[in-house]
């Protein structure tokens, strides 16, 4: 519930913040703002780079106990 309230809130946070602040502290709010968003997609795609490995790694156990894996070479 949280992540929507912020992503609806974080556009019209930063044109209240160019009203009631000045100069410079228009300039932090704003790479504040750029950094969490940047920081929420980095996140995000860790998240999903994980599901895929996680699913792959079923994809493949599954292929191995259908398929049969192949034999162990000889040391």
């Amino acid at each position: 519930m949280r992540p929507r309230f912020l992503r609806a809130a974080l556009p019209l946070a930063l044109p209240a913040a160019m009203l009631i602040l000045g100069g410079c502290a228009v300039v932090a709010v704003a790479d504040t703002v750029a950094t969490v968003a940047v920081k929420t997609v980095g996140v995000a795609a860790d998240a999903a780079v994980g599901t895929v490995k996680i699913v792959g790694k079923g994809v493949g156990k599954a292929a191995d106990a259908a398929l049969g894996s192949d034999p162990k070479p000889a040391p």
